[in-house]
């Protein structure tokens, strides 16, 4: 593994002065003559090293999913006139360089540049997202004001660092207890059903970017005119909705010679000694086995590894039970009116409303039909076996009605179809602990020949969807055209992906 200073060094600098060939080269290898990858999930993480082996022609590739659309979690589906995302998804601005120019080149003008434009519901009042200078003055909660202030001042008083770090802790430290018992905590709960207590230390570094109240003061300053960064309140989306991406990432990799088999679900990895010799999956009723020289898996950690044939040591098929994901309801509903609000999104951290975040999907495309209706998505953490998870569509629908009337968002006009996407595994839970449990079975992963995993469910990770891709275009870097894979290059994008935070 590459040194820490090493890895801050690789982080900073972009991702085309790390990469040992430009991402347009094409290798000069005869179809006959390149290995065979077999890419598991046609996520962005799936389809970004697909479409990257294809164009450069390093390798023959083949993509398995068990879904028939492309995108996974990113993707987007068609339903009563509306393209509709999996929740709420944005590519920010942060994404590297040459991933923003690949992805431009793609989608041309349908990659929109929009405004960020949404609202936190915090102690019975809106504040705009991002967070801007005048609006926390004129409309934050006098008390959290002051909690805040008062907060900033005992920062200045010593403390004992607590024996052991934990999610709270690290906030605690960072942001004051105001913040955190106000927005962060109960948010917490919320998104992955358990006390910040509870939760690793990691879970506030990876997916929490205002972590502490210096970086909170310089997103603020992000909104002044003048102190704003490039791309500082902004976002790119698609035209025809998030999944555009993964689309078009899938028709250029299809164009270059990659093979999608879609609707086909992997069913067990076969070894060979310390070697993965082949992929079982079933596709239109029939069983069938590839054999390729090397797979590479987007698929979550956990199934994986039970997956495999013969089965793991006994460690690390216990350690599979000891990783566990956040469920998702996501409830759609048509209402009968041209536009519900001006914002993109809305998020609610208070406990009592079951729901986390709302999008109108026409504030983000700027689509116009169809006319006289709009679309709200509604994002509900919830496990399977929940209650909830139980109920309706239309039940659904109508409770998510009745949550935003609790939160000053009434709905006043018809509400004319409701429907429903369950997600099993919406976010990875970093318990406290769980980091002997991933590595376990990461080293074993790792010490297999003809075998790559990386992406977010991979490597159990929270990322962005140019995160998925910055992990796809350092595996093809680390793939040379005679077949052999760069193990000491590879740990050191690694190491760089455990410095990425989530983009909120």
């Amino acid at each position: 593994m590459s040194t820490t200073k090493e890895n801050a060094v690789a982080g900073e600098a972009t991702l085309e002065k790390l990469l040992r060939r430009a991402a347009d080269a094409r290798v000069n290898v005869p179809p006959e003559k390149r290995a065979h990858v077999v890419v598991l999930g046609a996520g962005p993480a799936g389809l970004g090293a697909a479409y990257q082996l294809a164009r450069q022609g390093v390798a023959r590739v083949t993509v398995l999913d068990q879904a028939n659309i492309v995108g996974g979690n990113a993707g987007s589906f068609d339903w009563e006139g509306f393209r509709a995302d999996y929740g709420s998804h944005r590519l920010h601005p942060a994404s590297d360089a040459l991933i923003l120019r690949d992805l431009r080149a793609l989608l041309g003008d349908d990659l929109l540049d929009r405004p960020r434009h949404g609202r936190i519901r915090l102690g019975g009042r809106w504040l705009h997202f991002p967070l801007q200078p005048a609006d926390l003055v004129l409309h934050a909660p006098k008390s959290f004001a002051f909690g805040v202030a008062m907060d900033i001042v005992r920062k200045a008083l010593p403390k004992a660092k607590p024996v052991e770090e934990s999610f709270a802790t690290v906030l605690e430290r960072g942001l004051g207890p105001t913040i955190c018992r106000e927005f962060y905590f109960p948010y917490a709960v919320k998104l992955w059903g358990i006390v910040p207590e509870e939760l690793s230390a990691a879970q506030a570094q990876r997916r929490v970017s205002g972590n502490s109240i210096g970086k909170i003061f310089r997103k603020i300053l992000n909104a002044v005119p003048g102190l704003k960064k490039p791309g500082s309140g902004r976002f790119f989306y698609p035209r025809r909705g998030y999944g555009q991406i993964s689309e078009a990432l899938y028709s250029a990799a299809e164009k270059a010679g990659a093979e999608f088999l879609l609707g086909a679900r992997v069913t067990a990895i076969e070894l060979d000694g310390r070697r993965v010799a082949g992929v079982r999956y079933t596709r239109g009723g029939e069983e069938q086995v590839i054999r390729p020289d090397w797979v590479w898996t987007t698929l979550p950690i956990s199934p994986f590894v039970r997956g495999m044939q013969p089965a793991p040591p006994a460690e690390v098929l216990e350690a599979t039970s000891s990783l566990g994901f956040r469920g998702m309801i996501l409830i759609y509903v048509v209402l009968e009116q041209e536009r519900f609000t001006e914002y993109d999104a809305h998020y609610f951290p208070e406990i009592a409303l079951p729901i986390s975040r709302l999008s109108e999907p026409k504030n983000y495309s700027l689509a116009t039909e169809p006319r006289g209706q709009t679309m709200l998505c509604a994002e509900l953490p919830c496990d399977p076996g929940d209650a909830l998870w139980e109920k309706s569509d239309e039940e659904l629908g109508r409770m998510l009605v009745q949550w935003l009337g609790q939160a000053g968002l009434p709905v006043r006009s018809r509400l004319l179809k409701a429907t429903t996407r369950k997600l099993r595994q919406a976010y990875p839970v970093y318990r406290r602990g769980y980091e002997k449990y991933f590595n376990v079975m990461d080293d074993w992963l790792a010490g297999l020949q003809g075998l790559v995993h990386y992406g977010r469910q991979a490597l159990f990770a929270h990322d962005n969807t140019h995160h998925a891709l910055y992990m796809a275009y350092a595996a093809v870097d680390c793939f040379a055209p005679d077949g052999t894979f760069d193990e000491e290059r590879w740990r050191m994008f690694r190491g760089i992906f455990e410095t990425h935070v989530v983009e909120d």
